[in-house]
């Protein structure tokens, strides 16, 4: 099943796109898991991904820790920290 990966930010800028369509492997159990089978992709994707803690995902609009099951999404969202004024 194709899932939408959604980039915001430094991590869009640093893959120099701001969404794919992808066919997740088997065996990714977390968001974290996925996340490094991201960092593989490209040298953008590496550079992104290279300090998992600083980022934050949504899995089907849900914000989730990159622990989290990732199940069979139909959209993930990754994305720096928030921060407001």
């Amino acid at each position: 099943m194709a899932t939408e990966i959604l980039y915001f930010a430094w991590v869009r800028e640093k893959i120099g796109v701001g969404a794919e369509t992808l066919d997740l492997p088997d065996g990714l159990a977390t968001v974290a898991d996925l996340v490094a089978w991201l960092a593989g992709r490209s040298d953008g994707h590496a550079e992104a991904f290279a300090e998992p803690a600083r980022l934050r995902a949504a899995v089907d609009q849900v914000f989730v820790p990159l622990e989290a099951s990732l199940g069979r999404p139909r959209e993930i969202a990754i994305f720096p920290p928030v921060t407001g004024g």
